[in-house]
């Protein structure tokens, strides 16, 4: 017996015990609503959500090409669509999330306007979207499931048992439109008190899955910019058992936590780590300094710092922000430390920011890596902020060079150009671009494949395609050909606005209050039905 069955049974017992002030009660109304309302709190959401990540990574584990893909977004809505797109063309949710990008939150979310991704929006806006983001998902599954209740009983009005059959098997197999959301709590906000506040606030609403990066909290920068200031690992490590107590504390004991480290595009330090032997990890961190060794304190000016490192005395090099410098060439040892050290104090995924797309590199690290933690995995930002045409089009320019093909009828410096989409390598560079997340998954341990910032750049280019036709010569054509006219011929399910934003759900409910002296909206007059 399906659940939805039982309900009805639960609620007809009900009925039955309360008696005659529940005469107008409707067990298979009540019923329809628990089923649109599956889940109860973000709590339940974060339990069943871990389950879905932890399967997810154990298949990954076993066969490199079930990797997952997630797309960020920034409002709950664009979060509802993409999952009712997923579904709509791919029919099941399996292996797809949502990405919540602390980037777009303080780009588009924040009460002071439009922000950097430096840590200075409102932080309880992280967690406000996580709630937003799953209030959307489940109105998507109480509008689809309310569509399916609506043909359930016109099938039986009609009298067509197979079609009734058909649906009620749909209702009792429905999958939700609620998957794994990856949340970005940037560098936890402040010390790790502040981290596990945040946290739990993120968990609670529902996230299962708290990315936390490396980076000084109040020096934070976006990862593909300048200027990053990284942490000693024990600070580090204090903020992922941070995140861990927080799930523990919440019940929620498979949650998710992706340690991503900035170390191979960051410079700078704000601190000496504190070391008391030689080779403990303060002292690993350490031996990264840019600096000079002294032999006496001669060689000590005014406001000097030196440390003892490697056994001799080290001056780190200062800048006059205070900041200390990591030595050139550095960057890639210290991230196969921060990840190896992520993994064995509680970390369950990675996260490397590096600076272009390129498997070879990225496979290099996590091989290294994978000496120590055999199953490493990481998640990967798939960035706009790479300009993925250029980037794959000269690495097929360097590998047909270095195979000794004739590469003379190209520019290394102006591969983006439109003169070159037609050639053979612009179709070498797509392809490369097409089955990068699949090549990564495969050779270089890439479990999820995110793009942070998509919508951000998919609305901005609609807009401006909209804008730049509606306010010139095109006027409503431009709206009615490029926007009405494809959701109409492409099924979107948007172009009912008012089925969308619940109207339907809410005359069905009217019936259920009120019966017959219910007040619909969706009568013959209701514009929505020029759309069939």
């Amino acid at each position: 017996m399906s659940a939805y069955e039982n309900d009805i049974k639960a609620v007809a017992a009900l009925k039955e015990t309360n008696g005659s002030p529940w005469n107008a009660i409707n067990p298979e109304y009540a019923a329809r609503m628990r089923a649109q309302n599956r889940f109860k709190t973000g709590l339940d959401i974060a339990k069943y959500t871990a389950d879905i990540m932890r399967k997810d990574m154990a298949e990954y584990d076993a066969d490199t090409s079930a990797y997952t893909q997630s797309l960020g977004c920034w409002h709950g809505f664009i979060g509802q669509q993409k999952l009712i797109s997923i579904k709509k063309h791919l029919k099941t949710t399996n292996k797809r999330y949502l990405y919540l990008s602390g980037w777009m939150v303080a780009a588009l979310r924040s009460d002071f306007g439009p922000l950097p991704d430096q840590s200075m929006h409102e932080k309880t806006s992280v967690s406000g979207l996580t709630e937003e983001l799953y209030t959307f998902l489940r109105q998507a599954d109480a509008r689809e499931l309310d569509l399916l209740f609506v043909a359930l009983d016109d099938a039986r009005k009609a009298g067509d048992a197979a079609k009734a059959k058909d649906i009620q098997a749909q209702i009792d197999n429905y999958e939700t439109h609620v998957v794994p959301i990856i949340a970005d709590i940037d560098a936890g906000f402040g010390n790790a008190e502040a981290t596990y506040l945040l946290a739990k606030q993120m968990i609670e609403a529902g996230a299962c899955c708290i990315q936390i990066e490396n980076q000084v909290s109040d020096e934070k920068q976006c990862g593909h910019q300048d200027g990053k200031v990284t942490v000693p690992h024990e600070e580090f490590l204090a903020k992922i058992r941070a995140v861990r107590y927080a799930f523990l504390e919440l019940g929620v004991d498979n949650g998710v936590i992706v340690a991503r480290t900035d170390s191979l595009g960051a410079g700078l330090t704000k601190q000496i780590a504190v070391t008391t032997e030689p080779g403990d990890l303060g002292d690993q961190y350490n031996s990264f300094l840019d600096g000079e060794y002294i032999d006496s304190a001669a060689d000590i000016n005014n406001g000097d710092v030196v440390v003892k490192a490697n056994g001799k005395l080290l001056k780190p090099k200062r800048l006059a922000s205070g900041l200390f410098e990591f030595r050139k060439g550095t960057g890639e040892d210290r991230v196969v430390l921060d990840c190896i050290t992520s993994l064995q104090n509680g970390a369950d995924l990675l996260w490397i920011e590096t600076e272009k797309p390129h498997v070879g590199q990225i496979a290099a690290m996590v091989n290294r890596i994978r000496e120590v933690v055999p199953n490493a995995k990481l998640v990967y930002n798939n960035s706009p902020s790479f300009n993925w045409t250029l980037n794959f089009r000269q690495q097929v320019f360097d590998a047909m060079q270095e195979e000794g093909k004739d590469v003379s009828a190209y520019d290394r410096a102006k591969l983006m150009s439109v003169e070159y989409d037609e050639t053979e390598l612009a179709q070498l560079a797509d392809e490369k671009i097409r089955t990068f997340q699949k090549d990564a998954a495969r050779e270089a341990g890439i479990f999820h494949h995110l793009i942070t910032l998509p919508t951000y750049h998919t609305a901005a280019l609609s807009t401006d395609n909209l804008a730049k036709g509606y306010f010139a010569e095109q006027g409503m054509l431009a709206y009615v050909k490029g926007v009405q006219r494809e959701e109409i011929r492409q099924g979107i399910a948007c172009v009912k606005h008012q089925n969308m934003a619940g109207s339907d759900i809410g005359d069905n409910h009217k019936e259920y209050f009120a019966g017959e002296a219910a007040l619909k909206a969706g009568g013959k007059d209701n514009t929505m039905n020029q759309f069939g």
